[in-house]
C-alpha cells in the first residue's frame, strides 16, 4: 500500500529513461537547472508528503516567474488539510498512528498516517498509493479556478473517462446517470450522463483542488482518485468525534461522495502530461525526476522542517471553543482554544445538590492541546473544584474529543 522508492546513486543525476510522450527524461547537475525553462514538467518518485509539499513551494517561489509547470506526484497515506484548518476538526486523530489489530480504536487502522498541513487553502483530503497529485504553476494574471481542472476533465476523457466534468465547485466528479444526448464534446462541465430525476444518485467526487496566489505566481494542486484500495475507511479518517461539540473559525471542509475512476496511476500521468504540453504548445515534454536529493536545496529543507513540525500543524489552528453539551454526567465544560492553546474557559457542575461554575485556573490557561501528555494529569489535575469521579469522566470525555498527540 505505501510507495516505496529508490535513492539515486549520485546527487542530482537524474535517470535517462522514457517519458509518457516518449520524450527522453531530462539530465541535470542540479535541481535548479531547470527552473528557468518556459515549460517545466516534474515527477517525483517520493512518496513522502512533506518533501512533495515543500518542493511544490519552492517551485512557486523560485521558478521563473513567466513559467508554466506540471508537477505529478503519489503520497502515502496521509491526512492533508488546508491552511486554515482545525485538525481537532476535520480528522480523526486516534486513528493516526493506528495499526490493524489496534484494540483500542474502531474501526482498525491502516498504521502510520502522516497528518500534514499545506500552505495553500482549501479542505481536508486523504492520500494513498491509488491517488495521483497533480500540480500546475503558472502566471497569476493567467490563472483561473478552472482552467487545469478542465485540463485534467480533458485528459481523463482522453483515457475513455466520459462522465468527468468540473462541477460548480471547481471539483471534478463523474456523474452517475444513464446516458442521456449528446453534447458538445468540448464542454468540460457537462456530460450525457448527469441528473435527470431525484433518483439518480449523486455525482461521485474524484478531484478536489486548493490554491494559492502571490504576486505574479499561482499554484494550483488537486487530487485524483484513480484505485485507492481505502475508499471504505477514508471517511472514519476524515470524520472528527468532536465535530458536533466544536464551534469554530477557519474554514471547514464540504463533505462529497466519492468513488474511483479504476484507471492506472501510469495512464493518469501519460494523459495529463500529454494535455499539459498541448495545453501549453509543446511538441514533447522533457520532465526531470525528483528524488530525496532535493532535501539538499536549503530553503526545500527548510520548508520540509516546517511542514513536520508540531507547531505548524497544530498552532496555525484558527480559534475554536469545545463545549461537553450534557456529555458527561454531573459536569458542562465550555472551553475556548486559540491557535492550538487554552486561552480560557468555564465549568459548570453539580455541588451538593445546587450548581456551582468556577473559571478555568492559570495552571491550565496557556496550555498547548498538542503538548499535553494526558487529559487527566494536565488539565483535570488542577481542577480543584471537581471531585476525582467528576475528573475522571470530563478527562475520559476529552481525550475521545481531542486526543493527545503521541
Amino acid at each position: 500500500m505505501i510507495l516505496r522508492h529508490a535513492l539515486c546513486r549520485s546527487a542530482y543525476a537524474f535517470r535517462a529513461s522514457k517519458t509518457p510522450l516518449g520524450a527522453r527524461r531530462w539530465l541535470s547537475s542540479s535541481p535548479q537547472d531547470g527552473l528557468s525553462r518556459p515549460v517545466q514538467s516534474y515527477i517525483s518518485s517520493s512518496n513522502d508528503p512533506y518533501l512533495n509539499l515543500s518542493i511544490e513551494h519552492y517551485l512557486l517561489q523560485n521558478a521563473a516567474q513567466e513559467s508554466a509547470i506540471l508537477f505529478l506526484y503519489v503520497n502515502r497515506p496521509s491526512i492533508i488539510i488546508g491552511r486554515n484548518q482545525n485538525p481537532w476538526l476535520e480528522a480523526n486523530l486516534a486513528l493516526l498512528n493506528s495499526s490493524p489489530d489496534s484494540p483500542e480504536t474502531e474501526p482498525p487502522g491502516l498504521g502510520a498516517v502522516d497528518l500534514v498541513r499545506r500552505r495553500s487553502g482549501g479542505g481536508t483530503v486523504f492520500h494513498d498509493s491509488g491517488n495521483v497529485n497533480w500540480t500546475v504553476i503558472c502566471p497569476s494574471a493567467s490563472f483561473t479556478r478552472d482552467k487545469h481542472a478542465e485540463m485534467v476533465v480533458r485528459a481523463l476523457r482522453d483515457c475513455g473517462i466520459d462522465r468527468a466534468r468540473v462541477n460548480a465547485r471547481h471539483d471534478i466528479v463523474l456523474d452517475q446517470g444513464s446516458r442521456g444526448a449528446d453534447i458538445d464534446p468540448s464542454d468540460t462541465h457537462s456530460t450525457p450522463y448527469e441528473a435527470t430525476d431525484f433518483d439518480t444518485p449523486k455525482p461521485l467526487k474524484v478531484s478536489g483542488s486548493a490554491y494559492k496566489l502571490t504576486r505574479n505566481r499561482a499554484l494550483h494542486h488537486g487530487t485524483c482518485l484513480l484505485s485507492s484500495p481505502n475508499l471504505n475507511i477514508i471517511p472514519d479518517y476524515l470524520h472528527s468525534p468532536a465535530k458536533p461539540f466544536i464551534t469554530a473559525r477557519g474554514v471547514e471542509s464540504v463533505s462529497s461522495p466519492v468513488g474511483n475512476i479504476l484507471l492506472s496511476n501510469a495512464d493518469f500521468i501519460r494523459a495529463v502530461q500529454a494535455r499539459f504540453a498541448k495545453h501549453y504548445e509543446q511538441q514533447s515534454l522533457d520532465t526531470i525526476d525528483v528524488e530525496d536529493e532535493w532535501l539538499e536545496i536549503s530553503s526545500v529543507r527548510k520548508g520540509y522542517d516546517e511542514l513536520q513540525s508540531l507547531e505548524w500543524k497544530y498552532l496555525q489552528t484558527p480559534q475554536f471553543t469545545i463545549s461537553t453539551k450534557e456529555q458527561v454526567e454531573g459536569v458542562n465544560m465550555e472551553l475556548t482554544v486559540r491557535y492550538g492553546a487554552i486561552t480560557n474557559g468555564s465549568i459548570t457542575f453539580n455541588n451538593g445538590g445546587s450548581t456551582s461554575t468556577f473559571e478555568l485556573p492559570g495552571a491550565v490557561v496557556g496550555l498547548k492541546l498538542h503538548e499535553l501528555s494526558s487529559w487527566e494529569g494536565d488539565f483535570c489535575s488542577p481542577l480543584e473544584g471537581l471531585g476525582p469521579v467528576e475528573k475522571m469522566k470530563l478527562a475520559n470525555w476529552l481525550h475521545k474529543m481531542l486526543p493527545v498527540t503521541p
